[in-house]
């Protein structure tokens, strides 16, 4: 009577695992999921292309955005203007979670399947170099926060440090748009 048991049981439980593989249920949470897939891979690609948008921004307008000017109030060494690295974090995604380019690297690996089959090492190139960079970047960013602080520093140091950020700045653009380009996205 045991093994009857063990045997209807199993059964069952075979008979009701396979009517749920061919279930319409599982159809349309199959539907779903591909929908959901796709509505993310459009996600990722619109958040890639206003990503390079900012970017190209940031970039044509380098001055103004990393440059602060208090009204009425002069810095330590008599200035009104300073310059600032923290629009350089703000613009690479390292500082908001709702930023486009949050996270870039995952956004855009999870878009390899789009990737044609010649262009595959040219993608994955282009994802390295855009988080090699963006890194660089930041942490170049960081470095001139510090730049007046240390010793033997001043505003020299400051802008020092910030140009080289920028360098790493347009090198990720320039990953971001060989990314755009394999993808067929359009700025």
């Amino acid at each position: 009577l045991g093994s009857a048991t063990a045997t209807t049981a199993a059964t069952t439980t075979t008979v009701a695992a396979s009517s749920w593989l061919i279930s319409p249920s599982s159809a349309t949470a199959a539907a779903a999921a591909a929908s959901s897939s796709s509505s993310q891979d459009q996600k990722d690609k619109e958040n890639i292309v206003k990503g390079y948008n900012r970017l190209t921004y940031f970039l044509d307008n380098w001055e103004d955005e990393t440059t602060i000017c208090k009204t009425g109030q002069e810095t330590t060494f008599g200035d009104i203007c300073e310059r600032t690295p923290v629009k350089v974090m703000d613009y690479l995604g390292f500082k908001s979670t709702n930023d486009p380019l949050f996270k870039a690297e995952t956004t855009m690996l999870r878009l390899k399947n789009a990737v044609p089959g010649d262009r595959e090492v040219d993608f994955y190139d282009a994802v390295d170099a855009y988080s090699q960079n963006a890194e660089e970047a930041s942490s170049m960013a960081f470095v001139s926060s510090w730049g007046e602080a240390n010793p033997g520093g001043g505003k020299d140091r400051v802008r020092l440090f910030l140009e080289r950020s920028k360098k790493n700045v347009v090198a990720s653009r320039d990953a971001l748009r060989t990314v755009m380009d394999i993808l067929d996205l359009k700025p």
